[in-house]
């Protein structure tokens, strides 16, 4: 699994004009899933996002995670994140997950991050979805769980 996790200060994501979920302060995670992928590395994945130490300190020092900071997170499924563009110029996503699988994996991951104590917002699965957000720094972290 591969998940791109931007620090945000306020976040939505909007289908078909209405706004299905939003976080004020915390986390944007645009999550792709690949065919090899378990619910152990899912497991990884929110492990390390949850406590990733990427918000400030008093001394503007990146000392403290989502959890410490009592942050949200707003999960968005992203099969383009297995986009190939070795070839050609139009990308082959033959790497991303089964629909089913990736969905049954992104909806894993949505209930770990919850068991941590941390509020999930989602995007809907399959759906073409506006993602709207400020994130602050910018801080933006590639996380892959094959990287373990």
């Amino acid at each position: 699994m591969k998940a791109v996790v931007q620090r945000a200060r306020d976040a939505n994501v909007t289908v078909n004009g209405e706004i299905i979920g939003e976080i004020d302060h915390g986390l944007v995670v645009l999550l792709g899933v690949t065919h090899e992928d378990t619910e152990a590395d899912a497991a990884y994945l929110v492990n390390k996002i949850v406590n990733l130490r990427i918000f400030e300190d008093e001394d503007e020092k990146m000392n403290f995670s989502l959890k410490d900071v009592g942050g949200s997170l707003l999960s968005i499924s992203q099969f383009t994140l297995y986009g190939d563009t070795r070839k050609g110029r139009r990308p082959n996503f033959l790497q991303a997950a089964k629909p089913d699988a990736a969905d049954n994996l992104y909806q894993y991951f949505n209930e770990l991050v919850t068991q941590q104590g941390i509020t999930v917002a989602s995007g809907k699965f399959g759906a073409m979805m506006d993602i709207t957000l400020t994130n602050v720094g910018p801080v933006t972290i590639i996380v892959d769980s094959k990287d373990k």
